[in-house]
């Protein structure tokens, strides 16, 4: 039901871990459900600063990345441990009924005219999404108990009677 992290104008898409060789290489750990969208950025904003993509390999099953003027292992370990963000505009699109997590959050819950509380975090637990209300309450997101989000009006309305 919701997919990725984030704010308003910037998502984070990753996160850069260590240096990886000589060459100014770096790991990036993923932090979006879209893995496939490194594969044909030309640039990306890094810890607040737009780079230009040089390469992008996955390598055992771990991304890594090379960035223009980052080509040594010291100018690579300074952004090691910065995020890696686009533009709201450049989101992945969702299909209907799909939710970025950061939209979710902040958002009003209303089973009927009672007001429940906003939403603090989106649980992924594997089978379904679980928001987390006012950091105590935990309401899954299913499709029988959420009846409609409008990110719009920064509410969602669900059935308390449905789990």
């Amino acid at each position: 039901m919701t997919k990725s992290l984030q704010s308003a104008a910037e998502i984070i898409v990753g996160k850069v871990g260590a240096a990886r060789g000589l060459d100014g290489t770096l790991r990036i750990i993923p932090l979006t459900d879209f893995a496939g969208r490194f594969d044909d950025l030309t640039q990306i904003t890094v810890g607040g600063k737009l780079l230009q993509v040089e390469a992008v390999k996955h390598i055992g099953g771990q991304l890594f990345m090379k960035f223009a003027g980052v080509d040594s292992r010291e100018s690579a370990r300074s952004l090691t441990n910065q995020f890696l963000t686009v533009d709201r505009k450049d989101a992945a699109p969702l299909a209907d009924g799909e939710f970025y997590t950061f939209d979710i959050i902040g958002c009003e819950v209303f089973d009927g005219d009672k007001r429940l509380g906003t939403v603090t975090n989106v649980l992924k637990t594997g089978s379904n999404d679980v928001f987390e209300v006012d950091g105590k309450d935990l309401i899954p997101a299913l499709k029988s108990v959420v009846r409609a989000i409008d990110i719009a009006a920064k509410k969602i309305s669900i059935d308390t009677h449905a789990y």
